[in-house]
């Protein structure tokens, strides 16, 4: 009794766990519109709030990660 007590403890975490392995949120690693950064860049978390909303966090290759708008641009005048 003790090892089938054991063994649905065992499946039960399992279960649990499962349904957090999925794909990344949007943003992360890429941005809503589907963006990916280029292989070997290292991912850096914004470290202020988005401008406003349609911004996507997205990799620069001169400047780096920074606030990206398909209207306007880069954030704080990044070209």
């Amino acid at each position: 009794m003790n090892k089938f007590l054991l063994a649905m403890a065992g499946a039960g975490a399992v279960i649990a766990v499962s349904g957090c392995v999925v794909a990344p949120a949007p943003g992360y690693a890429y941005g809503a519109d589907g963006y990916y950064a280029p292989a070997g860049v290292v991912y850096v978390a914004p470290t202020y709030v988005a401008p406003g909303p349609g911004w996507g966090w997205r990799y620069h290759a001169e400047y780096g990660w920074g606030w990206y708008h398909p209207r306007y641009g880069w954030h704080r005048g990044w070209h």
